[in-house]
């Protein structure tokens, strides 16, 4: 065999065998599971005004802008105020349990269904923060995003102690996954019924719910066979080809935002940073703002800064350390602009997306400490409680 042809082999062999990049999705699905989660709960109290029957935008303006775009949401099969609850609850659940990575596959398209159905129903309540979780919520639900961090890790792990222990065949059946997949599917039957546009996104989902019942089946009746060994292979090729769609999106946010810019004039004077700290609604702390504002070299470094960072970032995916040198840069302005600018659930949108370029070793390091302290904090609960316990059958006890 030829070296190129080696070469290419092996290429082929670790995209099916492996789905790379384990924690970089898993913190992917963690940052926009919990940014989108914290937003449905910090504006709990105004989701009637922003996607609800309150809301300026009303159900039959919805319905006739989506009768025009073919976009898709559960929101339009009916305006009663119980369904518009019941879709909020589930999105904030399905956030929550993709959070926590628990049945990631069918919560991850739940999350998908949640944020596509909120957002289609009023399109002018979003903005940059929002189109980038649109676009992540589709591209998570090819991505084997749980492999680490995750309860569906710690399930897998457990399982398999159990298999090793057990005798042949004594192994425990999974019986929530059938029982969530046939709900699913009474779901998927009654929405294929009350659903009149976006229907690539249902075909989409149907997709996903055959996919997952043959998986199962696999699973429990032929675990060791070619048939396993294919359903994982085209897992694993779905999953690097969502992860490099995710990597090439990202990229392309930065390349038009910096290349769009180079062509305003406020940005080419070194300016425009200057004008968003004069407006009341990107100043939630107007003496910062007005200290910022007042140092024209500042702002004109930030400004040109901005520009070079936006432009140059992904041509530095060839270079690794100037890739985590600017990597860094931007995680720290997206901070930055949460606080100066008040644009918090953008900033760490953008900063999850950001996060598929961090480190293999970096996040390993990350999660190893985190693991750590949680240990302390249990350890020191453990000793509290203990403590008192023996202190109360101190208290309790009879004097001699």
């Amino acid at each position: 065999m030829t070296a190129p042809a080696g070469r290419f082999a092996a290429a082929v062999q670790r995209i099916t065998a492996t789905a790379l990049g384990p924690y970089q999705t898993a913190v992917v699905r963690i940052g926009f599971a919990g940014v989108w989660l914290f937003f449905l709960l910090r504006e709990l109290p105004h989701r009637h005004e922003l996607y609800g029957p309150e809301g300026p935008w009303s159900w039959e303006l919805g319905r006739q802008l989506i009768s025009g775009n073919d976009a898709f949401t559960v929101l339009m099969w009916t305006d009663g105020r119980l369904w518009f609850e019941a879709v909020y609850a589930l999105a904030v659940l399905a956030s929550a349990l993709l959070l926590l990575g628990w049945r990631t596959r069918a919560m991850s398209a739940l999350f998908m269904v949640g944020v596509l159905s909120l957002q289609n129903r009023s399109i002018f309540m979003g903005d940059g923060g929002d189109n980038v979780i649109h676009l992540m919520a589709i591209y998570l639900v090819l991505t084997r995003c749980a492999q680490v961090w995750s309860l569906d890790a710690w399930r897998a792990k457990r399982r398999n102690e159990r298999d090793r222990a057990a005798a042949p065949g004594g192994a425990r059946p999974d019986t929530a996954g059938p029982v969530l997949w046939a709900v699913l599917g009474v779901l998927l039957v009654a929405g294929t019924f009350l659903n009149q546009t976006g229907w690539s996104v249902l075909l989409f989902l149907w997709a996903v719910w055959a996919v997952q019942g043959l998986w199962w089946t696999v699973l429990r009746y032929a675990p060791r066979g070619q048939g396993r060994v294919l359903l994982d292979a085209l897992a694993n090729v779905l999953h690097n080809a969502g992860l490099l769609v995710i990597m090439a999106e990202v990229c392309l946010i930065y390349a038009t935002a910096g290349w769009y810019k180079i062509q305003g004039s406020r940005w080419q004077d070194g300016t425009a940073l200057y004008y968003p700290l004069q407006l009341d609604y990107f100043t939630p702390w107007p003496a910062l703002s007005d200290l910022l504002a007042s140092h024209g070299v500042m702002v004109m470094v930030i400004t040109y800064g901005t520009v070079i960072v936006q432009v140059a970032f992904p041509f530095t995916l060839f270079n690794r350390r100037v890739k985590n040198v600017l990597l860094v840069i931007m995680i720290l302005e997206h901070a930055a602009i949460s606080v100066v600018l008040g644009l918090p659930f953008f900033s760490l949108a953008m900063i999850a997306a950001d996060a598929v370029f961090l480190p293999t070793a970096f996040l390993i390091r990350l999660g190893a400490r985190t693991a750590g302290g949680r240990d302390r904090v249990r350890g020191r609960l453990r000793a509290l409680s203990g403590g008192r316990a023996r202190s109360g059958g101190r208290e309790r006890s009879p004097a001699p």
